[in-house]
């Protein structure tokens, strides 16, 4: 029943959203389904100073076999946000892939846990340089993952792949944000 309803809001909702628009990417992502199961959440979304906040509790649904954060729901909530925001901040003219990914568990996560993302309009620029001919630019970023007393639980590094469109392989491919 919740999964009909969610379904149902969610063709209304891509009928009239632009999901450029903060709240509708957060509503957008609150309402993924694999999100909804881990209990990751979007706080929020400030495109203008490049950043994102999320959280995700420890709850049953996300505890692993000795009761502490499972460690693929804890890398889930890093996943697509330094491309979102880096798609937000270059717009349709770049293509932006995840290229890859590690992730470094320093602690076990006992707590609610929160990372924030953050992409600022220096980093943009030196993107936009670097990607000018139309050749690859691959950047790395770095996130800590903190438990409610601001202890680095884990720490995420990405790797994005980053190209002007008209130079890409998958020029095709259009973004739902």
């Amino acid at each position: 029943m919740l999964n009909s309803l969610i379904k149902k809001g969610k063709q209304q909702f891509f009928k009239y959203a632009n999901l450029n628009n903060p709240i509708a990417t957060k509503f957008y992502i609150n309402t993924y389904s694999p999100y909804v199961g881990a209990g990751v959440r979007v706080d929020e979304i400030d495109y203008d100073k490049g950043m994102i906040r999320v959280s995700m509790p420890l709850t049953w649904r996300n505890k692993n076999i000795v009761g502490t954060q499972f460690g693929g729901s804890l890398y889930s909530m890093t996943d697509p946000f330094f491309m979102t925001l880096l798609m937000q901040k270059l717009g349709q003219e770049y293509m932006v892939w995840d290229k890859s990914a590690h992730i470094d568990f320093i602690k076990a996560g006992t707590s609610d846990v929160f990372a924030t993302f953050n992409i600022d309009d220096d980093e943009v620029n030196t993107i936009k340089e670097l990607a000018k001919d139309g050749k690859a630019v691959f950047r790395d970023y770095e996130v800590d993952i903190v438990d409610v007393n601001n202890e680095v639980i884990a720490k995420v590094k990405k790797t994005l792949y980053i190209r002007l469109r008209a130079f890409s392989k998958s020029a095709k491919f259009v973004s739902r944000f």
